[in-house]
């Protein structure tokens, strides 16, 4: 086999709790994950030692080196199966996802290696070994590879399929003319949770508080009712963002201005992102947002849609 090309998807999250910090620096989360039909494109091909092209959307702002989590993710599959004969290869990755832009890019090329080794290697593995896998490179890998609407817990690695039916939804995603750090982006919560007057009697029970999974919103992914969608889409992360980011308060509030069913920063940001209520409004409600100068650039996508999946195999 000469290569194989992945498509991989965005996700957003329609709901993201966030716990307090850990000991070890990282935040338990609850979040309802949503893969939508903005995709990057990974080819992996045999060759001489490893390497990394990028073109596309932000090309010069994803690292070529042992930094970029494709590479990695291949590093973690060749010592999980150290003895299925796993040659260098050269990645080729094709961007239309934004990079750190709370979409999730990063992670899904990472997922899109993953499927795209375990062709070209043959190594048989199943999707839950290469979430596994995935697991230990970043918390959004998993779900790249699952796609579809699903829970996750812990650091977003474990994953539970939302029990919905598969009623397609139309976003509208404006991409800010800036980028956020996630990192940067979760100390700023830390401090805003730090800062914020609580009731003394309340404050042991606010230091320890557990992220919940929103029954509400899960209820209406149920009901497959956009309206209901959208008055529930919550990020625990906005405020943070927005104060990063001012710029995105008023992103938010022009688009629900303009007939939004709901409106939210897409994880850690600063992208922002819009429910309608069918294709024709979505449309509209690009078009008005694009006019509007709130934003960089503007993108229709749906959803939920398949997870990294192989296009084509050489």
């Amino acid at each position: 086999m000469t290569g194989v090309t992945v498509r991989v998807p965005a996700k957003l999250n329609l709901q993201l709790a966030v716990g307090p910090r850990r000991a070890d620096g990282y935040h338990d989360l609850v979040t309802v994950f949503h893969a939508v039909s903005l995709f990057d494109q990974v080819t992996v091909e045999p060759a001489g030692r490893d390497g990394i092209t990028v073109t596309g959307e932000g090309a010069d702002r994803v690292p070529a080196d042992q930094d970029n989590l494709a590479l990695r993710a291949i590093e973690a599959m060749r010592a999980a199966v150290p003895d299925r004969g796993t040659g260098a290869v050269h990645v080729t990755i094709a961007k239309r996802i934004p990079v750190a832009a709370g979409l999730a890019g990063g992670s899904a090329d990472a997922a899109a290696a993953l499927v795209a080794c375990n062709e070209l290697w043959v190594t048989g593995l199943t999707q839950p070994q290469l979430c596994g896998i995935g697991a230990t490179v970043g918390s959004d890998v998993a779900f790249a590879l699952l796609g579809g609407t699903a829970v996750g817990r812990g650091r977003g690695e474990q994953l539970t399929p939302a029990l919905a039916p598969a009623t397609q939804y139309h976003w509208v995603l404006a991409f800010a003319d800036g980028q956020l750090s996630t990192p940067a982006v979760y100390a700023a919560l830390d401090r805003l949770r730090a800062a914020r007057p609580e009731d003394p009697a309340e404050s042991d029970v606010a230091a320890t508080a557990e992220p919940d999974l929103d029954a509400a919103l899960m209820s209406a992914l149920r009901t497959g009712d956009a309206a209901r969608v959208g008055q529930q889409l919550s990020n625990d992360l906005q405020p943070a963002a927005m104060s990063l980011f001012p710029a995105l308060r008023k992103t938010l509030t022009a688009g629900l201005e303009l007939g939004a069913l709901g409106a939210l920063v897409a994880g850690s940001g600063p992208t922002c992102v819009f429910l309608a209520a069918n294709a024709e409004r979505a449309l509209e409600l690009a078009v008005s947002l694009s006019g509007a100068g709130v934003c960089r650039s503007v993108a229709r996508v749906s959803g939920p849609v398949p997870g990294a999946a192989v296009v084509s195999a050489e």
